[in-house]
């Protein structure tokens, strides 16, 4: 038996593996390689295009037909027949990726094969549904090089190196969505240990302010569910507000100010967050009763304003004085 393998994608957070199949003898009858033909199906699910994934494994069967001599040091050919009924080769799309080794969370598995003219048919190859179109394509590509034989030390490196990067299909970014985090009630941790023990109090109640006006519907820029509790751990924290000496954003004054820093998760690989994991805002030197305007100003951000004319009112255009006025009122 030929032990399982597996390959981590680094922004699907998935992985590829390979279960083991028999080690047979070759039979007397067994065609060489350059008389052997693989009739490889296509299972796509009742969920999916059957064209979509058709074109994705004859992306897969050529690039093996066209590089199989160097890499394998034998011919190979496959013919797709997509709806064929007795195959050598499915190829299924399937929700979930179970019973595949040792490994969790699988983008595909297909079986580690000795030699796939001895395997018993048909070879099973699964990809999990959600990838986009060129990540679909790079798993089956790397899951047809372990029907093959090939395993991840094998050539070549570029396809069965045991770790690689896998776009989900695109998604709404997170300037996009209602509420931009994966729930709507956020924990909030305040770091006030820079305040002066005179202004803690009022400093505390300014961001309360900020808190509860969105709480409250942020003049119908965020949906009614969101809320907000209070945390003692920094790092279970999906917001953190704290002042610092000096602000850690580029391009700005840092002695005076405020700023902020959003962190998110981009699945799909387009270079913009999908959701956010994680909003700090920093604030620097400001009068206490100005500290509520600056967290409810970057909050905006973290509840995905894109630009000013996206954030509530009292945001858009503020002036000296009403920063520091009752302005959640």
């Amino acid at each position: 038996m030929r032990s399982a393998v597996a390959v981590v994608a680094v922004l699907g957070v998935a992985v590829l593996a390979g279960c083991s199949l028999p080690n047979e003898t070759l039979g007397a009858d067994t065609k060489s390689w350059s008389e052997t033909e693989f009739v490889v199906a296509v299972d796509p699910g009742p969920r999916d295009s059957d064209a979509a994934y058709a074109a994705d494994t004859r992306a897969a069967i050529d690039f093996w037909e066209d590089n199989a001599q160097q890499y394998l040091g034998h011919p190979v050919e496959f013919t797709l027949r997509p709806n064929a009924s007795d195959p050598d080769v499915v190829v299924r799309a399937v929700a979930e990726v179970t019973d595949c080794g040792t490994e969790e969370h699988a983008a595909g598995c297909a079986p580690l094969a000795d030699d796939l003219r001895e395997q018993p048919t048909p070879v099973t190859v699964r990809v999990r549904r959600g990838f986009d179109r060129e990540s679909t394509r790079q798993v089956i590509k790397h899951e047809f090089g372990h029907i093959l034989g090939q395993g991840h030390d094998d050539p070549p490196a570029d396809v069965m190196m045991a770790t690689s990067t896998l776009a989900t299909t695109p998604r709404p970014n997170a300037t996009d969505r209602p509420v931009p985090w994966s729930d709507p009630e956020l924990a909030v941790y305040v770091d006030a240990g820079n305040v002066s023990a005179d202004d803690r109090t009022q400093v505390r109640e300014q961001v309360d302010h900020a808190l509860d006006y969105y709480a409250d519907g942020a003049a119908g820029t965020v949906p009614d569910n969101v809320t907000f509790r209070r945390v003692d751990d920094r790092a279970a924290a999906d917001v953190v507000v704290t002042f610092p000496d000096r602000l850690p954003c580029e391009g700005i004054d840092r002695s005076r100010g405020s700023c902020r820093q959003l962190t998110g998760i981009d699945p799909d690989g387009d270079g913009t967050s999908e959701r956010y994991t994680r909003a700090e805002v920093y604030l620097t030197g400001l009068a206490p009763d100005a500290v509520g305007w600056h967290v409810g100003r970057w909050l905006g951000d973290a509840f995905g304003a894109a630009d000013v004319t996206d954030l509530a009112p009292p945001f858009r255009d503020a002036s000296y004085e009403q920063r520091r006025s009752a302005w959640w009122r």
